[in-house]
């Protein structure tokens, strides 16, 4: 295993303007080191981790960073910037950069290496010692932690436990181990003047027992989990000292993470998260004063959140108690999300486990009309009759293995709707009312409507308040009871009939499709396909393909297809462009357009988004019209799919499939054309993104 950082991976005169070339600057030297594979890749993982996040820090550091899978294994490079870089730090600019590159499978002695180097970059004798240091590698072994000499011997020696040890008690707390923060202080000795010898000694008076400290528990963590989760650490548990307050930090980074004592937890005055992804676990902190800020604010000002989260306990404010669990779309939502965010992601939980049903269900039965022809559906149960050697008889199994699936498909997505909503309680109502939608043929609308009461049910059971000796029974027996036989009986009697009917009349009507109206149907799907490129809306009108497939007309199938053609071509017309006019993209851009043939082809239209993120106001008008055109044109031919998923792999199985792949060709055509008129139109005002060095060196061309 070679060393975290060399002097060939050190420049201490570095000479970047910006932070972007000097991530260039910094990787060049991983790159010629053999510790990257790919320089261009690489830096487009940075960029995009600068993206969501700056990295500059208080005190004059930079610490870009990212996973990359261009990087072959954990590496360290620091530059020293005599004018300093802005890296977004509210104090200014910084002029100790460190370019921390973790490979997307780093191994966890590395990554504990890492985090021990992001705590010690809060020391201010270890980063004063690096901005003396006057040759490389007396810099690279200050960092790596080799045998101090002189005045840096503190710092230095503080690092080397570390990076020397990381199997071993150090490497232990950076992978997790809570620390204590603060110790009780000794009280001082006083001298009392001598007693007389004939005095009557005074009993002595009962010792008084110190009050407990103020005890906080944390939680750090940061999208990488590198640098900010260890550095925010250390910033708390220092702060902590200063205040003589308790502080047990668990950090959630990339070497795992270890869950604090439930003892510690239940023993804790306050709460303090400081995040930038999920934190994990969080009911644990429930019924207790909580500060919840960014990791940065770890960082940055310590000593007003440990303030802030006693003033919390001081009046009393707790956050909601542990009975009301929340569901896992609302872990994440802020308390201004509106209703209507919140119903568009208790949807999108139905969705995406619904999806793998589809996909699965829908690909076995495509394959099953592939091999055994449209009449397959008439087979007998394989249970009842199979024959081996029979081609037929294995396509009977294949449509009656992805019928099953299917079967699976509302229940499901009525039962994560009401698990987004209402987490685990809100599973067996839910799976309950999907249920009873395909009994009653209220088909897809009747499981979002039966998702949607059985969360709101379960939400309003959660409400009342409960005596604490059933609460241990609430969730296993009166809830699922209770909330099944109110949302069995609002789907049998109230509202099941209804929808029925209404999922009857739309089948109805995309069974009659034809003419001007299938080819406005098939443009809007193609505009809702390509508006956000995997997104909710692009989602929306997925689900409306495949839920005409449970039960399949001429109309549907022809849906199903036209979805599916729009979706290819946001992703196909990027590799084009980069093709035909690379100069108007960056060289990641390049690259990437190579990988968007494939996921193109496949349906994977998320494979456009890397351009629609440094480009959007031209990429995303061009990808939608032309995604507009390729589903009319798709409708407009009566094409036919019936399968759910799979692109150019299922063309065998598209009614007209070379009119198919004409109107996926046009529309590919005039997503290019605009989206190379556009770049072209800002190139001649503004010059080449390629011509820019900037773009270059982060892989990301902002939108002008």
């Amino acid at each position: 295993m070679s060393e975290l950082i060399t002097a060939e991976l050190v420049d201490l005169d570095l000479s970047a303007e910006t932070k972007d070339a000097a991530a260039r600057s910094l990787a060049e030297r991983m790159a010629a080191s053999g510790r990257v594979t790919d320089l261009e890749g690489f830096l487009a993982d940075v960029a995009a981790r600068e993206a969501q996040m700056p990295t500059g820090l208080d005190g004059g550091i930079g610490i870009p960073h990212c996973r990359s899978t261009h990087v072959t294994e954990p590496t360290l490079a620091f530059g020293r910037s005599a004018s300093g870089i802005d890296f977004g730090a509210p104090d200014g600019p910084a002029d100790l950069i460190f370019l921390i590159a973790a490979p997307a499978g780093g191994d966890a002695d590395h990554l504990s290496i890492l985090s021990t180097l992001a705590r010690h970059l809060m020391d201010g004798e270890f980063t004063g010692a690096l901005r003396s240091a006057t040759e490389p590698g007396r810099a690279a072994s200050l960092i790596r932690g080799d045998a101090p000499e002189g005045a840096e011997a503190g710092a230095a020696a503080a690092t080397g436990a570390a990076a020397t040890g990381a199997d071993e008690a150090g490497a232990g707390e950076a992978a997790e181990e809570p620390t204590t923060a603060a110790a009780e202080a000794t009280p001082p000795v006083t001298e009392e003047p001598p007693t007389p010898a004939d005095a009557e000694p005074t009993p002595p008076e009962p010792a008084a027992q110190p009050a407990a400290p103020f005890r906080i528990v944390a939680i750090t963590s940061c999208p990488t989990g590198i640098a900010h989760t260890y550095m925010a650490a250390e910033s708390l548990e220092k702060a902590g000292t200063a205040a003589g307050v308790e502080v047990f930090v668990e950090t959630q980074g990339s070497a795992g993470f270890k869950r604090l004592d439930p003892q510690l937890v239940a023993d804790a005055d306050g709460v303090i998260l400081a995040h930038d992804v999920e934190v994990r676990d969080k009911e644990r902190f429930a019924g207790k004063p909580i500060v919840d800020v960014g990791v940065k604010a770890g960082i940055n000002r310590p000593a007003e959140l440990i303030a802030e989260v006693r003033q919390k306990a001081a009046r009393g404010e707790v956050s909601a108690p542990a009975a009301r669990p929340t569901a896992p779309m609302d872990k994440g939502a802020g308390a201004t999300d509106s209703y209507a965010t919140r119903l568009r992601k208790w949807l999108m939980t139905g969705v995406s486990y619904m999806v793998p049903f589809v996909a699965a269900g829908g690909l076995l039965i495509a394959l099953a009309f592939a091999i055994g022809g449209y009449t397959i559906n008439k087979a007998p149960s394989v249970a009842d009759h199979f024959v081996w050697t029979e081609a037929t008889s294995w396509a009977a199994l294949l449509f009656q293995i992805g019928g099953v699936a299917f079967g699976f498909l509302v229940p499901v997505l009525a039962g994560f709707i009401a698990y987004g909503m209402a987490d685990r309680p809100g599973l067996v109502p839910g799976f309950v009312g999907g249920a009873i939608a395909l009994t009653i043929n209220a088909g897809f609308l009747g499981g979002l409507i039966a998702g949607l009461i059985a969360g709101a049910v379960v939400m309003a059971i959660q409400r009342v308040t409960i005596p604490p000796v059933l609460r241990g029974i609430m969730p296993v027996v009166v809830i699922p009871l209770i909330s099944s036989v109110i949302v069995g009986f609002l789907m049998f009697l109230v509202v099941g009939k209804p929808v029925a009917a209404l999922q009857k009349g739309l089948t109805d009507w995309l069974s009659g499709l034809s003419g001007a109206n299938a080819i406005i149907l098939g443009a809007i799907l193609g505009l809702m396909m390509c508006f956000d490129l995997g997104g909710p809306l692009n989602k929306v009108a997925y689900a409306f393909a495949v839920g005409g497939l449970a039960n399949p007309n001429e109309g549907s199938l022809k849906v199903m297809a036209a979805v599916m053609a729009a979706g290819m071509v946001p992703p196909l017309a990027m590799a084009l462009a980069t093709t035909v006019r690379g100069r108007l993209f960056t060289k990641a851009e390049r690259e990437n357009g190579k990988a968007a043939w494939v996921l193109g082809a496949s349906f994977i239209t998320e494979g456009a988004i890397p351009f629609a993120a440094a480009d959007p106001l031209r990429v995303i008008p061009s990808a939608m019209a032309g995604g507009a055109v390729t589903g009319a044109l798709s409708m407009a031919f009566g094409c036919t799919l019936r399968a759910p998923h799979g692109g150019i792999f299922v063309v065998p199985l598209i009614g007209q499939p070379l009119l198919y792949l004409l109107a996926i060709a046009i529309g590919t055509c005039v997503s290019t054309a605009l989206v190379i008129l556009l770049k072209g139109l800002r190139g001649a005002s503004a010059g080449s993104p390629a011509d820019t060095p900037a773009s270059d060196a982060s892989g990301v061309t902002v939108a002008a």
